[in-house]
């Protein structure tokens, strides 16, 4: 989930001021945390709550309110569709295939023990909002890609998987989609390329490089990417306490919950494992 966080922030200068090469400052000037890494957040924290769509629902109203907009969020904000969700005292989802459904979803992929389990859990995550079957798809295939990765299998493991099962084109290079790749808010514009970037990768770094450098939304792309590449390789202790620098207590506090049940589920698989042996 780190990764996705990691991505954003790195990502979140070029939004709106694209940069179409991977020779750029990791932390540049004025980089920051958005609504992507808000939202990655309150996502993690319905999940340790209960994972269902009324927790969904409560912990991004909450950290949507805590977090309102471009006061938080000077390079980004929330799409106005989602900014009146979150104030609704009736929220229904909206039939959105953007890609917030699939830069949040993150925590799902390390949270399940199955890759089925990790899929359905995806869905739930993105239906509360993003109940498009295009919305549910990103949101899925991101997923499953973190789950993949952090369960050992091969970038060509995780490819053929993505590629059959929903059915993305991933044999597009980055240097033949970069020249024209433009701003695009949809998962089916956002997520392939971003699963793409992370296949050309060679280490964590490489990988948000290479998202941010296609341009686009650039944050939520290298927040895709990030996560899944933090599942692959793992993230270096440099650019992981640089990131948590830039974030305050209230969302470090939701890092710290979640790698503590994580440590908790993990104990209790081994103990589980030793009981039966």
């Amino acid at each position: 989930m780190l990764g996705a966080i990691i991505g954003d922030i790195v990502g979140s200068i070029y939004e709106f001021n694209n940069i179409k090469t991977t020779d750029f400052p990791l932390f540049g000037d004025n980089t920051c945390a958005t609504d992507d890494t808000v939202m990655t957040l309150a996502v993690a924290e319905a999940l340790m709550d209960g994972g269902k769509p009324e927790n969904y629902v409560a912990a991004m109203q909450k950290y949507g309110k805590l977090y309102p907009n471009k006061k938080f969020f000077p390079n980004a904000g929330y799409g106005g569709r989602f900014l009146a969700w979150l104030k609704s005292s009736d929220a229904k989802p909206y039939k959105s295939y953007g890609n917030g459904s699939a830069m949040r979803v993150s925590s799902v992929g390390w949270w399940y023990g199955t890759l089925a389990k990790v899929e359905k859990g995806a869905k739930v995550s993105a239906s509360v909002t993003h109940n498009h079957r295009e919305g549910i798809k990103g949101a899925q295939a991101t997923a499953g890609a973190i789950f993949l990765a952090r369960t050992g299998k091969s970038k060509a493991e995780i490819k053929q998987y993505v590629e059959d099962r929903y059915q993305y084109d991933l044999n597009r290079t980055l240097d033949e989609i970069r020249p024209s790749y433009g701003f695009d808010e949809t998962c089916q514009g956002t997520v392939p390329e971003a699963i793409i970037a992370f296949l050309e990768s060679t280490s964590f770094e490489d990988a948000i490089r290479k998202a941010v450098s296609l341009g686009g939304d650039s944050d939520t792309l290298a927040a895709i990417t990030g996560g899944i590449a933090e599942a692959a390789y793992g993230i270096p202790e440099k650019i992981k306490k640089q990131a948590l620098s830039m974030l305050d207590e209230t969302l470090l506090s939701v890092l710290k919950r979640w790698k503590h049940e994580l440590k908790v589920a993990a104990a209790c698989k081994r103990r589980y494992s030793e009981t039966l042996a």
